[in-house]
């Protein structure tokens, strides 16, 4: 009997590591886990309490001889033990339900029309609820365990664990195959159902912004469901066997240790697939864009305004000599010399930086000029022929005529459209050097990012949270880290130091995700820094310890990681991504799609010309929170730009969460 019990200690260990999850170095016994990581928990708790109740019933060796009133005593002893194990699967589905709930609704989101998926999803949800529904009819017995007839306990154990088609393992064998396969001739994750719906979920990328979880955090919240179920299963298995044990109908040692057995087997297959699938699962999470006509600035999107912005000017103004011996196209790189005989720059503000790229368009027009409080010049502007750059309406302030003229009957002075580039109060261009780190004195970690404009500057501002044992996050104790309150003219701020200017000439943005190979490692800070002419970001990589979830030295041994490319030539280049004929990214009547690749850089830009009269400065910068749900430390971040063919885009950030993977331990068998 000795034996036996050593046996089946060894395999309640195992089950400690049973569902997904996450194991560690130390004996699971030793483990604290909260949050997340509960189902791990729970199912050591489960497996001791049941080893205890198994100490009830293997107390006396006749059974089969026991007088009715102390077999009716061993009963209330083995449901009080089934109440405890109960509160602890409570417990657990409480915290998981919502996340759980998330990936089951997403499931029936991108499935679609996938009829064998919609099949293999169905037959899943009725094998569960079989399960769950046997399950829930057992703890009933505990609330009247005092009152409960012999026959009746007799009737439901052998119900459970009859050989039939009816039977509670005939349902966890079904459950198992159909989610994932048959393992025993494929040892390969692919052709499995929660490989297939983490594919799934991965292509549908609204999935990910909508749901905020990674496709490897989808992976563990759909299995954590399936795997509360089996355990279900499993109780009212040993249950059975016990009860059966109890009311003196055999000893069944033999049936429970080949129960316990394929239990066993079946979660090391299990658990072998289920690394594959979390391996190749990805870890990024990044926001959609809101239903569309739905952007509010300054809670989904801010811009950076008037950076490069159309400008009229005559060709007179743009020369030092007031000729117009030239045409437009030969002004590239120039300035406003003049205001010849106050005549449509005198009705205009003047642009007081450089104007670029200037070309002619028709020679007459009449503009209608934006409003006084507007970052526009122009609303739009109409020609003679009919062509309109921008949208035509109602024009508050009434349109100008404005005509182009001969001079001395050889030179024709041209209206010409350049690109302004001033640096004034209408023009929101700066961002934050200044380092974002979290408060690792008080063991916390970056878990979210988001842009906000203060002070006309953007800065990257970091959420944190408190480091828990095994990855968790102590969700109380989330806070978005308030950003430096400074502006750029303030007594010791300084461009280059503290904060980066735009230009023509500088304003370039590296789209790269920083992280980390080694999983010791988290996100603990973020910057940008200036790279030749682009803005770089770098991220603080802090080691931590995974069992007790403390940071490891975090002063001394953090580091600054970095995508260094400048290269522009070579198979590893950085690649331009270039925006053609973009028009105001709130215009479109489609949400945003990443579009951008790591190890490449975008440029700010104006709007299109004939679109919006080259008045918006784009992409746009997306300022929605880039959380997970729920919150796990982060192994990177990055900067991505999403749009649509023709529309502006988002610059947004994206999380790179932790990988939990090398923490899904196959158990061993103890000898």
């Amino acid at each position: 009997m000795q034996l036996q019990v050593k046996k089946f200690n060894s395999f309640g260990i195992s089950c400690a590591i049973l569902v997904l999850l996450l194991a560690t170095k130390t004996a699971p016994t030793d483990a604290v886990l909260e949050d997340v990581l509960d189902i791990i928990h729970v199912i050591k708790e489960v497996t001791t309490g049941i080893l205890k109740a198994w100490d009830v019933v293997q107390s006396s060796p006749l059974a089969s001889k026991i007088e009715f009133p102390l077999m009716r005593e061993k009963q209330r002893k083995v449901l009080e033990r089934l109440k405890e194990v109960n509160r602890q699967i409570e417990k657990t589905e409480e915290k998981q339900s919502q996340y759980t709930s998330l990936a089951i609704e997403s499931v029936n989101d991108f499935i679609g029309t996938n009829v064998k998926l919609i099949a293999k999803m169905n037959e899943i949800t009725d094998i569960m609820n079989r399960i769950s529904s046997r399950y829930q009819q057992m703890t009933k017995y505990e609330a009247v365990k005092d009152k409960l007839e012999m026959v009746t306990l007799v009737t439901f154990a052998e119900w459970t664990v009859a050989p039939n088609a009816h039977s509670v393992h005939h349902l966890m064998d079904r459950l198992h195959l159909t989610l994932l396969g048959n393992t025993e001739k494929n040892n390969s994750s692919s052709g499995n159902l929660l490989a297939q719906l983490a594919a799934n979920y991965e292509f549908s990328s609204s999935q990910i912004c909508n749901m905020h979880q990674s496709p490897q955090q989808f992976v563990y919240a759909l299995y954590s469901d399936i795997a509360l179920t089996e355990l279900k299963g499993y109780i009212m298995m040993e249950f059975s066997w016990m009860m059966l044990r109890v009311y003196g109908k055999g000893n069944f040692t033999q049936e429970a240790e080949l129960m316990r057995n394929d239990y066993e087997r079946r979660t090391e297959r299990t658990l072998k697939l289920l690394q594959e699938v979390m391996r190749r699962s990805a870890r990024i999470v990044w926001r959609c864009d809101p239903e569309p006509q739905h952007h509010v600035l300054g809670q989904t999107y801010d811009e950076v305004t008037r950076l490069l912005q159309g400008f009229i000017e005559n060709e007179v103004d743009l020369n030092s000599d007031e000729t117009c011996r030239e045409t437009c196209s030969y002004y590239q790189n120039t300035r406003t010399e003049s205001c010849f005989k106050e005549k449509f720059c005198a009705r205009q503000p003047g642009c007081k930086g450089r104007l670029y790229n200037c070309q002619f368009v028709q020679s007459d027009m009449w503009v209608c000029q934006a409003p006084l409080n507007s970052t526009r010049r122009y609303e739009y502007v109409e020609y003679e022929n009919g062509s309109v750059l921008g949208r035509r309406g109602r024009c508050v302030r009434g349109t100008s005529k404005v005509d182009s003229w001969w001079r001395y009957l050889f030179w024709h002075c041209s209206y010409c459209m350049c690109l302004c580039d001033e640096q004034s109060i209408k023009s929101d261009r700066f961002f934050n050097l200044r380092e974002a780190v979290s408060d690792f004195t008080q063991n916390r970690v970056v878990t979210g990012l988001r842009f906000i404009k203060k002070n006309r500057i953007f800065h990257l501002q970091i959420q944190e949270g408190e480091l828990l044992p095994r990855g968790n996050i102590n969700q109380t104790s989330l806070t978005w880290k308030p950003v430096d309150n400074y502006n750029i003219f303030d007594r010791d701020v300084i461009k280059g130091v503290d904060y980066h200017s735009l230009s023509y000439e500088s304003r370039s943005v590296d789209l790269d995700d920083i992280n980390t190979d080694d999983p010791s490692f988290v996100v603990t800070g973020v910057r940008f820094r200036v790279v030749g002419t682009h803005l770089n970001l770098e991220a603080r990589l802090t080691e931590i310890n995974f069992e007790t979830g403390k940071l490891v030295n975090s002063k001394e041994l953090s580091y600054w990681n970095s995508n260094d490319n400048t290269d522009v030539s070579g198979d590893n280049r950085r690649k331009k991504l270039s925006i053609s004929s973009p028009d105001i990214p709130t215009r479109t009547i489609v949400k945003s799609i990443p579009m951008s690749k790591h190890n490449e850089f975008i440029e700010f830009v104006n709007s299109d010309l004939y679109k919006d009269a080259a008045q918006t400065t784009v992409p746009f910068m997306d300022v929605q929170d880039v959380v997970s749900n729920p919150p796990v430390p982060l192994s990177g971040v990055g900067i991505y730009y999403k749009g649509r063919p023709g529309f502006g885009g988002f610059l947004a950030p994206k999380i790179i969460t932790y990988d939990f993977t090398r923490h899904v331990v196959v158990p061993k068998r103890t000898p």
